[in-house]
């Protein structure tokens, strides 16, 4: 039984790049420098990062008027309430921070 492999990348600043089971590859080398071009995720693909950090800050957000509202009615606070906006902020705060860079 034969199966044809097909491998799809596509981004904004990448080409499309087909691989199948019929295509000679000399070594797995050569394999990987074909395929070490296309990045991570984050790299290339900007939706990705939107959708996570529009998630974090909506539960951020949440957490913080659902707290408010719950203060002003004068009812007492989950800490579940507090965990999740504690780990957004968190996660806002880590993808937002810019990278280091190594100088030498």
């Amino acid at each position: 039984m034969r199966q044809n492999i097909l491998i799809s990348i596509e981004s904004d600043n990448v080409q499309t790049t087909q691989l199948s089971e019929t295509t000679a590859v000399p070594s797995i080398t050569e394999l990987t420098k074909q395929v070490s071009y296309v990045g991570t995720p984050l790299q290339t693909d900007r939706w990705i990062y939107r959708i996570v950090v529009g998630a974090l800050a909506l539960t951020l957000v949440s957490c913080i008027g659902g707290t408010v509202w719950l203060q002003a009615n004068d009812k007492k606070i989950p800490e579940i309430l507090i965990g999740l906006g504690t780990g957004a902020l968190g996660g806002l705060a880590g993808l937002l921070a810019p990278t280091p860079t190594k100088e030498y």
